[in-house]
């Protein structure tokens, strides 16, 4: 299989630099982190891709057996790594890609050598001694809505992701993305993601780690972030002055700020 086609791949930056993949999050695609591509290109080369079912992604490629688990997503983020011959990069990720990045390092460890989770979520559903922001019946309640009328889910939850509701065009942008997303794999991947429950691997985590949350997060509250970084041995954790749940999108210089002074360490 051709997975540079497959994942429609995109490398840019400085040839010599360091490797930085950034992955982005369910109903996205690489163009989301046109902001913060130009804070890395001059000394860091970069890879971006779109999983499959989402941007340009090979359609064709796309396994609903596959892809109904985030090991699915973290084999062809691996798989990507393998294709460039990647060694020790930098994986950011957004949301839903901060654990796939988890688990992507923890299936090659050669390959992904530190960590940046972008308002990560390890669980959504609440449980007793974790909040993770959603009840068992509201994810129930977003999931019957997106089955039943992907459309209009996107049109009314992509707002409510974004926050930032002085600035309706942010909204407007992620309900373009979401629109764009092919609705059938839109459907697996969100069961993927608001199902999932990577909290045990967490503590595998034995690489360099950045967590950055935001002061409000619709999707992912305070509360995760601080349990993310207590989960991960020796993480870092920054609280972006930002609202939402796509800072890179929204506050982008404190997000890429945050980012080259955490690669700049890591080095």
């Amino acid at each position: 299989m051709d997975i540079e086609h497959r994942n429609n791949i995109t490398v840019t930056g400085n040839p010599r630099g360091r490797t930085v993949v950034l992955a982005h999050g369910f109903g996205c695609d690489q163009n989301m982190w046109r902001l913060t591509v130009p804070a890395l290109v001059d000394e860091y080369r970069v890879v971006m891709f779109d999983y499959v079912g989402s941007g340009r992604s090979d359609l064709s490629a796309f396994s609903e057996n596959r892809y109904s688990s985030l090991e699915g997503y973290a084999r062809d983020v691996v798989e990507i790594c393998e294709a460039l011959d990647l060694r020790d990069a930098v994986f950011v990720g957004h949301s839903v890609s901060a654990m796939i990045g988890v688990l992507a390092a923890d299936m090659a460890p050669e390959r992904i050598g530190a960590l940046v989770m972008v308002a990560p979520s390890p669980r959504y559903i609440d449980e007793e001694g974790y909040r993770g922001g959603f009840s068992a019946e509201d994810i129930d309640e977003l999931l019957a809505s997106l089955d039943l009328n992907y459309l209009g889910w996107s049109a009314a939850m992509a707002p409510v992701i974004m926050g930032n509701a002085d600035r309706p065009e942010l909204g407007e942008e992620l309900k373009n993305s979401f629109c764009a997303t092919d609705p059938d794999m839109a459907r697996v991947f969100a069961r993927t993601t608001f199902l999932s429950d990577a909290r045990d691997d967490l503590k595998k985590v034995r690489i360099p780690t950045l967590v950055l949350e935001c002061t409000q997060d619709a999707i992912a509250p305070r509360e995760v972030g601080a349990y993310v970084h207590a989960s991960i041995p020796g993480s870092t954790l920054i609280t972006l002055d930002a609202t939402g749940h796509c800072p890179h999108l929204s506050s982008p210089e404190a997000t890429n700020e945050a980012i080259t002074d955490f690669l700049a360490v890591v080095r």
